[in-house]
């Protein structure tokens, strides 16, 4: 028989770790490594590895057995003394029987002889995913139930449109194979998780199911660029509208905007238009900011080239020595 596998380096985790670091690892290896999130074939035996160390582990009494007895604590009598057992350890060693016992160095969590014959260690392991609380094996002996497991969490990415994301609502995706229908908050930004509660993986011998947790992912779009709750765009004008200034008229992904454009405004100027960004449920919305773009016309009319040379004549400006 192989030997058995230190329940501590199974988690990952030193002798003296708390129950709170014991925890945290349990949660961290069994979601990475559920048979409902993890394909590799491997991962469903090492997720029962890491529910039988956790399941021993997490039980201060059954821990402190374990930490005396070794990986064979299961087959010492509830009533036997450790530090008896630790000392008749060294008489029994020569004739084949355990001597797995603390010694002067502690156990150092390598399996020795057992000279119990007729435990199945494959039975002990059965219980986990069927959740059977006392099944028997060989012996008469009752094997460890480990009980429910709750479903492990989930995630997945979901891309929204701007526009989308901007007004929120409700929107079906699939994932995993399964449609589900989702209520989007208005102004999610990218990156946002939204959780779905009870939509993740399923939980063992009617425990809960984990949690599906959505990453937002925002869209690229031709004409807007979201960075956390601001939009940008950019906004043509005239010539004469730059120069004369002008209240145009911007289309935002919450509909019509009106752009003071100030008197002297050339390409590049950025417009600010307070709060009308992506919307924020529980503060500050962003903000929209419209840069200017001077656009000229493709083909000049006969008056139009008459005025602009007009203008040509009597203008004294130079933006090159600006």
């Amino acid at each position: 028989m192989p030997p058995k596998r230190n329940f501590y380096e199974i988690l990952g985790l030193p002798r003296n770790a708390s129950q709170e670091d014991i925890q945290r690892a349990y949660r961290k290896l069994a979601r990475a490594n559920h048979p409902d999130v993890n394909k590799d074939p491997a991962a469903e035996d090492r997720f029962k590895d890491i529910s039988e160390a956790y399941s021993v582990l997490s039980d201060p009494k059954t821990r402190r057995r374990y930490d005396a007895f070794g990986p064979d604590f299961r087959q010492v009598p509830e009533d036997v003394d450790p530090e008896t057992w630790a000392r008749a350890g060294a008489g029994r060693a020569g004739a084949g029987r355990a001597g797995a016992g603390r010694g002067q160095g502690g156990w150092t969590g390598q399996a020795g002889p057992s000279g119990f014959e007729g435990v199945d260690i494959d039975d002990l392991l059965e219980g986990l995913f069927s959740g059977r609380a006392g099944r028997t094996g060989a012996g008469g002996r009752a094997g460890p139930g480990w009980g429910p497991i709750p479903g492990a969490d989930q995630e997945a990415e979901i891309e929204l449109g701007v526009e989308d994301a901007y007004r929120g609502g409700r929107k079906a995706i699939t994932v995993g194979g399964r449609r589900i229908e989702v209520d989007i908050p208005a102004g999610v930004t990218d990156g946002q998780r939204i959780r779905l509660a009870g939509q993740g993986g399923r939980g063992g011998d009617g425990a809960p199911a984990g949690d599906l947790y959505l990453i937002v992912r925002i869209a690229r779009h031709p004409r807007y660029r979201v960075e956390g709750r601001d939009i940008h765009l950019r906004l043509p004008v005239t010539p004469w509208e730059g120069a004369l200034g002008a209240t145009v008229a911007v289309e935002t992904p919450g509909g019509e905007a009106k752009v003071k454009v100030p008197p002297g405004t050339s390409s590049g100027r950025r417009l600010r238009l307070r709060g009308r960004g992506m919307p924020n449920p529980r503060g500050q919305p962003g903000d929209l900011f419209a840069e200017i773009r001077i656009m000229v016309p493709p083909r000049l009319g006969d008056e139009e080239r008459r005025l602009f040379e007009q203008l040509a004549a009597v203008s004294t400006f130079d933006p090159r020595r600006q």
